[in-house]
């Protein structure tokens, strides 16, 4: 199967950008690394008060059913992280490598 990348930018509350990407980087980048998946580099854009990253799968099952997976974790359920609590909007973009 064909590796599958997703850009995603999320939008945060105001004032919680930096605890965000804090607890997103010690909770979520291990778990999905251990799922198999690849995280390509986060960026904070303060401006815009945004978290922006990329992901890849590569294996398989699809990015959906892996994604699927991750989210039906034991694992992920403990982490006490509710996106809801952070994020006020969220645009994921699957791309094509071209370079």
């Amino acid at each position: 199967m064909a590796r599958s990348v997703h850009i995603r930018i999320y939008t945060i509350r105001a004032g919680l950008l930096d605890e965000w990407v804090d607890r997103w980087q010690r909770l979520v980048v291990p778990l999905r690394r251990d799922l198999g998946f690849e995280i390509h580099g986060s960026w904070k854009d303060r401006a815009r008060n945004q978290h922006v990253w990329v992901i890849s799968h590569e294996g398989p099952e699809s990015f959906e059913e892996a994604n699927a997976a991750y989210w039906a974790s034991e694992r992920r359920k403990s982490l006490g992280l509710d996106p809801d609590d952070y994020l006020v909007g969220e645009e994921t973009r699957e791309v094509e490598q071209t370079l």
